[in-house]
């Protein structure tokens, strides 16, 4: 899935990020960066993610900018 960052706090890796194509929020998971060449997320960057649900709750996950796929 594809989407721009709305908000990120790099202190605790929690953020939300506009779902396209509807540009539906999803709550961004603490450590979605993991394993990606990027630290923090900046609002209005454009990114590609993964959905996933835990309790009724839609998160980003697996996040990738750049050169990882975007």
């Amino acid at each position: 899935m594809q989407g721009v960052v709305q908000a990120y706090d790099p202190a605790t890796g929690r953020g939300v990020v506009l779902a396209e194509p509807d540009r539906s929020p999803i709550d961004l998971r603490p450590g979605s960066l993991q394993g990606s060449i990027f630290a923090r997320l900046r609002p209005g960057q454009r990114i590609v993610f993964e959905v996933i649900e835990e309790g009724g709750t839609r998160f980003a996950a697996r996040v990738g900018v750049g050169s990882d796929g975007y």
